[in-house]
């Protein structure tokens, strides 16, 4: 029987697998939206394209738009009659230049001038519906007048049908087949043209109800049509046969293209988009609009469809703007098993992998999988006291599994059941709390407890140490860490001891004087150069020796800079992995970090107390807030990146754009600035199209910067108060030195400047030198009759003007690091930001400084403003509290207010803004109830 039912679930797996992976579009997709509040001109998007530098265009009702991903750049279309504004068609030819096709003709984009050109209008005067082009830099242009070839300035124009009028002149869409001929969709069915001798020929639909045809794509030698009013129309070359196609559940088709391989993009009217498979001749994937689905389509009335050729989804819509899938590269992956297990949105706590085995503890139960016999077993309240797993270790052929309020349980995998570890002990190992279990050297296995350390050999007890009978800090103990001495690390609430396997006891003793043995300590580890490292509940992470003779705190101004550490690992190459609460780092242990999030195919920033595996195959699994996060360490190192390079999209001097932005012979940029053109922005993209608050680079102006500066979540710096000279900006993604570009800039030497300052001074001087002399001489003439000298000096009040003018100035690097830190250990030591009040001139006060001064320190020095500084305490102050048992029963406007909000509003919209989630989305991630 057992037999029977294995080979059933082997056939359900098998088939599962089977219809899961059609043609690569398994993949998920998280969208975001662009509208008219993201700088979107119109809200009808009725074409797009993706060019070959990396911009999306985007044609709507009154404009067409150039998107890199952070920025739209208008290009308004000039003219008084709005029906006829609206974009039907983009193309490129060859030089990156950019044709447009609306109501009123065809348009060419002037970049430099950042305007729109009407080409041809006196012959090409018709609206125009389609435009291809082909590899000679042809120009192809569908119109309500014909077809019209455009090269080398002119336009000629050739007809369908030989009366004007006619609806086979109407040509809607185009595509061109392997041997030349251009096919026309037109108002009056199939028609297509031999290009070399312009012969025309049409094919009769037969039986169709319909001859209009709004849109067309090809693969192979058959050809898709789209209607307005009867779907999809299907023509086959070799045969000569119309046929409708699939059924898409709508007959308004509005969009059609293809992969040129398998592949339909359906865009309709009514019911959202679709993927067709023209193997199989069926949907595989739709997209459309759910009520209450966050990740669904905001709407089900598509305009426009582009697939671009990283296989990001571009949809347009009827006013509502746009929305696109943000891309990821798919270096990570998330945790499934079909058709059982999909750790998908699951807070991850702990995992143990053992061959073909996985075994996964998460907040709402346990799970395990055997991939390799296609067993699985899932274990839930009320058959587990509590489905809070907390922590796991294989031993002995079985699982350990301790639960938060739920005790402690074994879980054989042979028989796949579980059993109480110690029956008949209510604390720990049946209602209390066990946060950690390891193993020693001898495989005797520690446990981790609300009240105190365990250790057993087999089903024996050999130590319960309390902070009563040994040396063993008050409260929790959450990590328990074996070296290559064979010391234990015992890390509790209240600090920290050590195991001496020498004399078997607990010791405070060793440990010398600014040591963090008196932390909360979340996680240690020792890596293959016997390095101990060291993640405290808060501040930087300490690194020591085994013998703690040499220790140190990593550095400031790193990107684990507030980051909440959460696990530490290595891999092969020797590199850490840094899990925190805002982020996942891979660290050189010098001076390089490599941020992963988002766009890796991480689906969360938040990751969970959840010591890290590398099993085997060299497989790093990881738990997050959502879900059970994998990577193959063999390929990390080769982070994907996008096809394009980083580009810098605008200049933008004292405010004003900068149009002679000169890219040279070696590819780098060169601009050239009058002495008065000291303020400069620059604008960039790396074209990857994901969300915003993700996108990271470093930065450097040499001249200006001494180090190299991260950026985060944007994509422009500004420099101001330039002083002539030469400078070289640098800019690179982070960890990807072959992305760097560069930016030679040089600002003129202020010649007339200093002329007309060095005439007036001269002036001043010989001015001053007569009134001296002139007084003097007056001086001299009345000195006889003058009993009593002068008691004021006109220098000294001079002195004293010339003082209080020049009081405030900028402060130089070595100073702003000063202040930073002295900064940074008020905020951790006084709270200040708790006051909902608080003022930067408040802040100044306590640090004994100018606001000016201070204005300078967060602008200049620290790239960020003083409210995101300061909420950026105030968040990490709520993580920290809501963590806390006694604020338990707090509702989320009483946390907020705690931590210096001044309203649950600003609390909501600045928490989203910094995480991505919304506070309910992280308290439940994290398995709390606050609301």
């Amino acid at each position: 029987m057992q037999y029977l039912v294995r080979n059933i679930l082997t056939l359900i797996f098998t088939v599962f697998l089977l219809s899961g992976t059609l043609s690569g579009y398994s993949r998920t997709y998280t969208f975001r939206g662009l509208s008219v509040t993201d700088g979107l001109s119109d809200l009808v998007v009725n074409a797009l394209y993706k060019d070959t530098k990396g911009f999306v265009w985007i044609g709507t009702g009154n404009s067409l738009e150039r998107f890199d991903g952070t920025r739209l750049k208008h290009f308004l279309i000039p003219g008084s009659n709005e029906k006829l504004k609206r974009v039907n068609a983009i193309a490129e030819t060859q030089q990156h230049q950019i044709w447009m096709g609306n109501g009123m003709g065809l348009w060419r984009v002037n970049q430099e001038k950042e305007t729109l050109e009407l080409i041809a209008a006196e012959t090409i005067r018709y609206v125009v519906h389609s435009i291809f082009t082909d590899k000679k830099g042809k120009l192809y242009v569908g119109s309500e007048g014909g077809l019209f070839i455009y090269q080398n300035g002119k336009a000629e124009q050739l007809l369908a049908d030989p009366n004007i009028l006619s609806a086979a002149n109407i040509i809607n869409g185009m595509v061109m087949d392997d041997k030349g001929q251009l096919w026309m969709a037109t108002g009056a069915g199939l028609y297509s043209m031999t290009l070399f001798n312009k012969k025309v020929k049409s094919y009769p639909t037969g039986r169709m109800a319909t001859t209009s045809f709004n849109n067309i794509a090809r693969i192979g030698s058959k050809f898709y049509l789209g209607t307005m009013g009867q779907g999809i129309i299907s023509f086959n070359d070799a045969t000569g046969q119309f046929n409708h196609y699939v059924n898409v559940g709508c007959n308004v088709i509005s969009s059609l293209s293809s992969d040129g391989k398998d592949l339909l993009y359906v865009g309709t009217d009514g019911n959202g988009v679709h993927f067709i498979s023209t193997r199989q001749n069926r949907i595989i994937r739709s997209f459309r609009h759910e009520a209450g689905k966050e990740e669904s389509l905001r709407s089900n009335s598509v305009y426009s469809v582009l697939v671009d050729r990283e296989g990001l989804l571009w949809v347009g819509f009827y006013q509502l703007g746009l929305d696109y899938s943000l891309y990821q590269s798919g270096l990570f992956s998330t945790y499934s098993y079909p058709p059982f297990f999909d750790s998908k949105d699951m807070p991850v706590r702990t995992i143990s992998i053992n061959s073909s085995e996985r075994l996964i503890g998460s907040r709402d139960g346990l799970f395990y999988i055997d991939e390799k016999t296609h067993r699985f077993k899932s274990f839930k309240t009320p058959e587990l006291r509590s489905g809070m797993i907390m922590c796991s270790l294989y031993q002995y052929g079985k699982y350990y599994i301790g639960t938060y309020d739920g005790g402690m349980y074994i879980f054989d995998p042979s028989t796949l059941s579980i059993r109480d570890f110690e029956p008949g002990e209510p604390q720990p190992f049946e209602k209390g709390q066990i946060f950690c279990i390891k193993a020693d050297n001898e495989n005797n296995i520690w446990i981790g407890t609300s009240i105190g350390l365990y250790c057993y050999k087999g089903n024996r007890q050999l130590y319960h140490y309390t902070s009563a009978n040994s040396k063993l800090p008050e409260g929790n103990v959450y990590e328990i860490y074996f070296d290559s001495t064979r010391k234990g690390w015992i890390c509790t609430e209240n600090g920290m001891c050590i195991w001496d396997p020498s004399s078997q006891s607990l010791k405070t003793n060793v440990f010398p004087e600014n040591f963090i043995h008196k932390e909360k300590i979340r996680a240690v580890f020792e890596d293959s150069g016997h390095h101990l490292y060291f993640i405290p509940d808060k501040g930087n992470m300490c690194i020591s020796d085994l013998s703690i003779s040499r220790f140190k705190r990593i550095r400031h101004g790193t990107l684990l800079e507030g980051k909440d550490g959460m696990f530490i690992t290595e891999d092969r190459d020797g590199w850490l992995w840094i899990g925190t609460a805002n982020g996942l780092y891979r660290y050189d242990k010098k001076e390089t970090f490599i941020p992963y999030n988002f766009i890796d195919g991480i689906p969360s920033s938040i990751f969970t107390f959840c010591p890290p595996v590398i099993d085997r195959n060299n497989i790093l699994w990881m738990g997050n807030s959502k879900g059970l996060i994998y990577v193959d360490l063999n390929k990390s190192n080769k982070k994907k990146q996008t096809e394009y390079p980083l580009a810098i999209t605008d200049i933008y001097i004292n405010g004003k754009p900068y149009e002679n932005l000169l890219l040279t012979k070696s590819g780098n940029y060169d601009i050239s600035l009058k002495s008065s053109e000291d303020n400069l922005t620059v604008c960039f993209s790396g074209f990857s199209y994901t969300d915003p608050s993700y996108m990271s680079y470093e930065y450097k102006l040499e001249g200006e910067d001494k180090d190299w500066q991260v950026f985060t979540g944007k994509s422009e710096i500004t420099y101001y108060d330039l002083s002539y000279g030469n400078y070289l900006f640098k800019l690179r993604r982070i960890g990807d030195l072959s992305s760097e570009i560069r930016m030679s800039i040089r600002i003129a030497y202020p010649i007339l400047r200093w002329s007309i300052m060095a005439i007036i001074t001269l002036a001043l001087l010989g001015g001053y030198y007569f009134f001296y002399r002139s007084k003097k001489t007056k001086q001299g003439r009345v000195m006889t009759n003058v009993s009593e000298p002068e008691e004021a000096h006109d220098g000294d009040k001079f002195e004293k003007t010339t003082e209080e003018k020049y009081k405030t100035i900028k402060i130089n690097a070595e100073e702003c690091k000063r202040l930073s830190e002295k900064l940074e250990q008020l905020m951790r030591r006084e709270k200040p930001y708790i006051n909902p009040d608080l003022k930067i001139a408040d802040l100044a006060n306590l640090l004994d400084t100018s606001s000016h001064s201070l204005s300078y320190l967060f602008n200049q020095y620290l790239n960020k403003n003083y409210y995101d500084y300061i909420n950026d305490y105030r968040i990490t102050e709520f993580r920290h509290l809501v963590n806390k048992d006694e604020y338990f029963k707090y509702t989320l406007s009483a946390l907020a207010e705690l931590c210096g909000f001044s309203s649950r509003a600003s609390f909501f919209r600045y928490f989203k803004k910094a995480t991505g989630i919304t506070p309910n989305e992280y308290v439940h991630s994290i398995g709390k109830t606050n609301e």
